[in-house]
C-alpha cells in the first residue's frame, strides 16, 4: 500500500507562500495561472514521496504548470528574489532517495503538461525522421506514437512509464546501450529552461555547453522542455533468449564476445540488439516482477539447479526482426550465439511482439499493485563497475555479501557496456576503461525492514572503496561536496563551471545533494 507521510505545518512556509501567490498573480501568470500553485496536503504528500519511499521532504509549494511560460515565470520569479527559493523538476518521481523533491522550495510536476500534441514527427528518408516530445512525456506513449508510423527511437530504458526529460537528466540505459548507446546518446536537439530562467534551443553545434550540460546533468542545469530523437524504421517482432550459466567467467567472457561485434557500428548486419544478464540466486524462483519468461514446465529443473549452485548467471539477448530479415534471422542469431558456453540444454527462446518485448516490465508492475505491494521502500543501488574488476565483484560481493546476508528481495542485473557509445562531453559518469558493467540491485521491501538492505548496500559500497575498484554509481546518492567530487573526478570543476554559467543562484535540484547539502 502507498505511504502517507504527515505533512507538519511547520514544514509549510505560508509566509512564503501567499508572497509567492501575490507576487505570481499580480505580475506574472497570466489568466489566473496563480491557480497551478498549490499548498493543500495531497499535492505536498505526492511531491514529497518518491519511488524509494525512504525519503521525505516536503516542499513549499508544487507547480501544475499548464505551460512551458510556467516554468519560465517560476525560476524567474526565484531568481528575482534576495534569497533564491528551490526548485526540482518532477517527472515520474521514479528517483529512490529523495532526488526529485524541493525541501520548502517548490516542486514543478511536469507531468501536468502532458497532452498528445507535444509529440510530432518530422522528417523524411533523405534527411531522417524525428520525434520532437515534451520533456513530460512517458516514453510509452512516445513508443506508441511512433510506431503509427513505423518507427521508432533506438535507445530505451527496460521501464517505458517514465519521462523524457527524466531520463536524460540521468543518462538512459537498458540491454540496447552496447550497441546504440545511452538514451542521452541518441539526442540531437533541446529546449531547456536554464536556471537563470532563459529558455534556449541547444544541439551540439549550437549552445554545444547547455546541452552537454544537461544530458546525464542530474536536472543541475536547466530542466528539459523538450528533446528531439532521431527514429528509425521499427521491426515487428523479437527473438528473445535466455541461456544458464554455474560458471561467472565463461558468463562475462561470452557477454563480452557478444558486445564486441556491435563494435563496427549500430547497423552491422547480424549483431543483437540487445543483451542483459541477471542472478538467479538460492531459494528464489526462476522467474521476477521484471518479466515471465522461463516454461513451467522446466521450473522445477531450474529451481534445483540454482540450488545447487547458490547463484546461475542468466544471460539475456534480444534480436529484432520483420518480415524482410525473418528468413534470415534464425541464421544469423545461431551464428552468434555459436560456441558460448552456456549449459547445455538450458537455453530458452521466445519470440514476441517489438511492444511486448519493450514494455516487458508493465505486466510485472501491474501485479505487484493489484497485490498491494508496488508502492513500497526500493532501496536500489545501481553501479558501474570496470571490466578488470568485474572478477572481484562477483568472489567479494555477489559470492560473499549477498549469499551470507541473504536478504536479496529483487532482481540484480549485470551486464555490459562499450564506453565508446558515450560521449564524455555530457555531464554523465561512467568508468575509464573501454567496457564496464552495469550492476543493479533493485530491491524492494517492507516500510519496517528496508534499512537492513540499505545496509547491505553500504557493505557493498565499502568492500568497492576497501579495494580501490574504480566504480560509479548511476542514479548517484551522495551526501557531501567531498564524495561529489570523488565522483566526478575529473569533471568536476566543470560541473561546477557549468553550475556557476547556468544556475549562479543554486536553484535548480536540491535533492542531488550537490551544491544543495
Amino acid at each position: 500500500m502507498a505511504i502517507n507521510f504527515p505533512i507538519p505545518t511547520y514544514f509549510v512556509d505560508m509566509v512564503f507562500i501567499n508572497r509567492l501567490k501575490s507576487l505570481i498573480s499580480k505580475s506574472f501568470f497570466p489568466h489566473d495561472g496563480a491557480t497551478n500553485l498549490r499548498h493543500d496536503s495531497a499535492a505536498l504528500t505526492s511531491a514529497a514521496t518518491d519511488f524509494g519511499h525512504m525519503v521525505s521532504d516536503p516542499p513549499a509549494a508544487v507547480l501544475f504548470p499548464s505551460s512551458v511560460n510556467d516554468i519560465i515565470t517560476l525560476v524567474k520569479l526565484a531568481n528575482s528574489r534576495s534569497v533564491p527559493f528551490n526548485i526540482a523538476a518532477k517527472g515520474c518521481g521514479h528517483s529512490v532517495r529523495g532526488q526529485a523533491m524541493a525541501g520548502n522550495g517548490v516542486v514543478v510536476e511536469m507531468t501536468s503538461l502532458n497532452n498528445p500534441t507535444r509529440i510530432s514527427i518530422s522528417g523524411s528518408e533523405s534527411v531522417g525522421f524525428f520525434a520532437d516530445v515534451g520533456g513530460e512525456q512517458l516514453w510509452i506513449d512516445v513508443l506508441n506514437a511512433t510506431l503509427k508510423h513505423g518507427l521508432a527511437p533506438a535507445s530505451w530504458t527496460d521501464y517505458l512509464y517514465l519521462t523524457v526529460g527524466g531520463t536524460l537528466s540521468n543518462a538512459g540505459i537498458s540491454g540496447q546501450t552496447f550497441r546504440y548507446g545511452p538514451q542521452i546518446s541518441n539526442v540531437v536537439e533541446l529546449d531547456v529552461v536554464t536556471g537563470k530562467g532563459d529558455l534556449v534551443s541547444c544541439s551540439a553545434e549550437r549552445n554545444k555547453e547547455l546541452f552537454n550540460s544537461v544530458l546525464g546533468g542530474l536536472g543541475q542545469f536547466g530542466i528539459i522542455v523538450r528533446a528531439r530523437i532521431p527514429l528509425f524504421q521499427a521491426p515487428n517482432r523479437v527473438k528473445w533468449v535466455r541461456m544458464l550459466y554455474s560458471n561467472f567467467s565463461e558468463f562475462v567472457k561470452d557477454q563480452e564476445k557478444l558486445i564486441s561485434m556491435s563494435n563496427n557500428g549500430s547497423k552491422q548486419k547480424g549483431a543483437l540488439d540487445y543483451l542483459e544478464g541477471l542472478l538467479l540466486m538460492h531459494d528464489g524462483p526462476p522467474d521476477n516482477w521484471r518479466s515471465s519468461f522461463f516454461p513451467p514446465s522446466h521450473h522445477s529443473t531450474i529451481i534445483s539447479l540454482v540450488n545447487q549452485h547458490s547463484i546461475i548467471y542468466c544471460l539475456e539477448v534480444a534480436k529484432y526482426y520483420d518480415n524482410r530479415s525473418r528468413h534470415t534471422l534464425d541464421k544469423e542469431l545461431d551464428d552468434l550465439l555459436e560456441g558460448l558456453d552456456f549449459l547445455p540444454r538450458y537455453k530458452f527462446e521466445k519470440d514476441v511482439s517489438y511492444v511486448e518485448f519493450l514494455n516487458r516490465v508493465r505486466g510485472g508492475e501491474l501485479s505487484l499493485r493489484s497485490q498491494g505491494v508496488w508502492d513500497v521502500p526500493h532501496p536500489w543501488l545501481n553501479l558501474f563497475v570496470p571490466k578488470s574488476r568485474i572478477i572481484e565483484f562477483n568472489s567479494g560481493i555477489f559470492k560473499d555479501i549477498i549469499l551470507k546476508r541473504k536478504i536479496t528481495n529483487g532482481p540484480i542485473l549485470i551486464y555490459p557496456m562499450n564506453r565508446s557509445k558515450w560521449d564524455d562531453k555530457m555531464s554523465a559518469v561512467i568508468p575509464e576503461e573501454e567496457v564496464f558493467y552495469t550492476i543493479g540491485f533493485l530491491n524492494s521491501s517492507g516500510f519496517e525492514d528496508w534499512e537492513a538492505m540499505e545496509e547491505q548496500n553500504k557493505e557493498i559500497l565499502r568492500f568497492c572503496n576497501s579495494v580501490d575498484m574504480k566504480i560509479k554509481q548511476y542514479l548517484p546518492h551522495y551526501k557531501t561536496k567531498e564524495d561529489w567530487e570523488k565522483h566526478f573526478g575529473p569533471k568536476w570543476k566543470m560541473i561546477q563551471d557549468r553550475k556557476k554559467e547556468f544556475d549562479p543562484k543554486m536553484i535548480l535540484s536540491p535533492g542531488q545533494k550537490i551544491f544543495n547539502p
